[in-house]
């Protein structure tokens, strides 16, 4: 059975409305009237109905599982639920309402391809409706669900559906939207939740979940630019080298000539290794280890792509940024930025505008504060291997870390970029030799520790190391000692990795 339901097809939905929608209610009756739910967490959920609501079961207490959730009675973290039914599988992110969550809210709907947008039938379309649907638009989503819950305490009346209806496409007229459905229901009393009701003949589409199980949005799935950032190198001695990670887009099979991307270096894929074994073929999203024929330094944070299509290698982006610290945005600091595996350092240089969230219209800002969401530019210490967002989700998105706090402090998309050539671009990290005197082994070192941080692949070499090693027993200022040198660099470099070198005697170096 466990076996069976990993071959259904998998759809992450994000949910969203205002604070007492009935988001928490409406995923709690599908769960329960699916039968997704254990026992012991059934029984649980009615012991504290009963002691703390005075109901048999308050279905919104399956997915509010803080303390001070149940306390408040609203939702503040993002919850997620999976549920299975024989068609598809399905992972919830039950998110908040209220707006002082706005970059809870944007976290949850990052990775799903549906929003289920709740509106209360008795209050209609209120800011928070647009905000959230708005956010979702903003974040790559292109198939929504509007369902207006608690039909039930407006005498399930059709005119009242239609008005809201009619009002709600006015304004999704204005965003990126390939389908919208609306269904009326109560959540509460399990009108058009699991099947259809008879409080409205009226209505004649399908029930949600219905609805859920069948929506096409495989659409938005992009299967033809093949991206692989490098999450880890798996190296068993001479026998095996591969290299591991979740294919970000596209398709790759066995046999196709592939580009290692900083350095440029070209190969064969030679096997697709995954724990089932070895395949053909293999497509995002799979997690899988690619083996390549040529032997190429390549590391973690290195992106794996197609010789003939490359993604955009850019210094300089323009990016909607959600801004998730309390502390905010300070221009011209120092902040790490980091995209699929790969970590470097950058500044915003501009904030081009915010987002009027209520009014949905842009507002010229200096900066960003907490739950803000605004257009900004982005200056880069080193470049990034990158797609547009709308083009491309995970390669076109990053986060942003306060490299003091260590905290995650922003989320963004690509919108724009200033691309350099493939050529430069290489040029610009071609590794080296960084030559230092015997004398000066302290500052050596420091440099060494600054470059590897900022993620330069690089080693450090100096006469101690060397007579530990390569040159043992060989004197210093001799002819040998410096060829052994030499040779080492050499290796080192045309392998894309610099060298940081301290020693007491002059070595010809090209």
């Amino acid at each position: 059975m466990i076996e069976d339901s990993q071959n259904i097809e998998l759809l992450r939905i994000t949910t969203a409305g205002s604070v007492d929608d009935g988001k928490s209610t409406l995923i709690g009756r599908l769960l329960y009237d699916s039968k997704s739910i254990f026992e012991d967490q059934l029984s649980s959920i009615r012991d504290y109905s009963k002691t703390n609501r005075n109901q048999e079961i308050d279905y919104s207490l399956i997915t509010d599982g803080l303390k001070s959730e149940r306390e408040q009675g609203i939702t503040i973290d993002v919850a997620y639920r999976f549920y299975s039914t024989p068609k598809r599988r399905f992972i919830i992110a039950d998110t908040p309402g209220h707006e002082q969550y706005t970059r809870n809210m944007a976290t949850g709907a990052s990775n799903a391809s549906l929003a289920l947008i709740l509106i209360d039938a008795k209050k209609g379309i209120v800011t928070q409706t647009r905000r959230h649907t708005f956010i979702s638009s903003l974040l790559g989503i292109r198939h929504f669900v509007v369902a207006i819950n608690k039909m039930d305490l407006v005498d399930y009346s059709e005119e009242v559906f239609e008005q809201i209806v009619e009002e709600y496409k006015a304004f999704a007229e204005k965003l990126s939207v390939e389908s919208i459905s609306f269904i009326p229901l109560s959540a509460l009393k399990g009108d058009n939740v699991i099947e259809r009701s008879t409080n409205m003949p009226w209505y004649q589409g399908s029930p949600l979940l219905d609805y859920l199980e069948n929506v096409n949005v495989a659409g938005g799935r992009n299967l033809i630019d093949f991206r692989f950032p490098v999450q880890y190198v798996n190296w068993s001695g001479n026998e095996f080298r591969g290299y591991c990670g979740t294919i970000s887009s596209g398709v790759i099979r066995k046999g196709e000539r592939v580009i290692a991307l900083p350095s440029g270096r070209t190969s064969k894929i030679s096997r697709i290794v995954t724990y089932d074994g070895d395949l053909d073929y293999a497509f995002a999203p799979m997690a899988v280890t690619l083996c390549i024929e040529d032997d190429i330094d390549i590391s973690r944070g290195d992106l794996i792509s197609r010789e003939n299509n490359l993604p955009a290698i850019t210094g300089n982006i323009e990016a909607n940024v959600v801004w998730m610290d309390t502390e905010s945005m300070q221009t011209g600091k120092d902040y790490l930025i980091k995209h699929t595996t790969k970590t470097v350092k950058g500044s915003f240089s501009e904030v081009r505008y915010k987002f009027d969230l209520e009014k949905i219209h842009r507002i010229p800002a200096e900066f960003l504060s907490v739950n803000d969401i605004g257009k900004v530019k982005i200056e880069l210490k080193k470049p990034l291997y990158a797609d547009l967002y709308s083009k491309n989700r995970l390669t076109g998105s990053f986060i942003v870390i306060d490299p003091h706090t260590n905290q995650t402090v922003a989320a963004g998309m690509i919108s724009k970029y200033k691309q350099v050539s493939p050529d430069k671009a290489c040029e610009s990290v071609k590794s080296k030799v960084i030559r230092y005197p015997g004398d000066k082994k302290e500052k050596a070192k420091s440099d060494y520790d600054r470059l590897s941080m900022q993620g330069t692949q690089c080693i450090y070499v100096d006469d101690e190391i060397l007579q530990k090693g390569l040159c043992r027993g060989i004197a210093v200022d001799t002819d040998e000692y410096s060829r052994i040198i030499e040779g080492l660099c050499n290796i080192a470099t045309e392998s894309g990795v610099s060298v940081v070198l301290c020693t007491e005697n002059e070595v010809s170096l090209e």
